[in-house]
């Protein structure tokens, strides 16, 4: 058996939904709020400049939050919930100075955001070693493992691009990244149907289910590090 052993586990991604989320951002000496699409509105080639990959289809509506510290974050309305947006903090674990930049934004919302929507986040536990094989393993019994350039996923049975539940993958997280230590990144992505309409406020009881759902997959103890 795989030595029991704690493990940090960090936020590395998360999306919230609101109603009227640019609230958030009405001071126009800190942030700017581009639109890229929108009613009678669509600059996609902004979007793919900032983010590196296209609008999804199913975005009705996407504007860019620059900030006062260089910080770029999307902003979606999608065709499913056309009342609300959704802002997403991606990177908040990637050992450089945007990820500490973006760290920070968040802290500075977090007192206001507590009522909030979770509609994904993205836990990441790394190693600064290989990966245990047992850990491999326990995956491997669980889902089958798809490789996609230096990626592996782990799929459901008859899964395609989309998971609505969770989404797993590993990688070595320096050759993304360009650092100069060697670190593997197990990655899990928790989405709108696991997470179940819960909000910011309720992060501690809902480390508690994701630790236990990582443990049924991977036999690790984690301990998630609070926002």
């Amino acid at each position: 058996m795989l030595k029991k052993m704690k493990v940090k586990g960090e936020i590395d991604s998360l999306n919230f939904s609101s109603y009227h989320l640019e609230d958030y951002f009405l001071n126009e000496d800190d942030y700017i709020i581009e639109e890229v699409k929108g009613v009678g509105v669509f600059n996609h080639h902004r979007w793919i400049e900032e983010f590196k990959k296209s609008l999804d289809r199913n975005i009705i509506e996407g504007k860019i939050l620059h900030t006062l510290t260089g910080i770029t974050l999307p902003i979606k309305r999608f065709s499913v919930k056309k009342d609300k947006q959704t802002l997403e903090f991606a990177g908040l674990c990637r050992y450089d100075d945007k990820s500490k930049l973006l760290n920070e934004l968040l802290q500075s919302l977090k007192e206001h955001i507590q009522d909030e929507v979770i509609t994904r986040i993205d836990i990441a536990i790394d190693f600064k070693s290989k990966i245990p094989r047992r850990v491999i393993k326990n995956l491997k019994d669980r889902r089958k493992p798809f490789r996609w350039c230096n990626s592996k996923y782990f799929k459901t049975d008859g899964e395609k691009k989309k998971n609505y539940n969770i989404n797993i993958l590993l990688y070595p997280k320096h050759k993304k990244d360009n650092l100069d230590f060697e670190l593997e990144r197990l990655e899990f992505s928790f989405m709108g149907s696991y997470l179940d309409g819960k909000k910011l406020k309720d992060l501690p009881s809902l480390f508690q289910k994701i630790t236990k759902t990582i443990k049924s997959f991977t036999g690790l103890e984690v301990e998630i590090n609070p926002l």
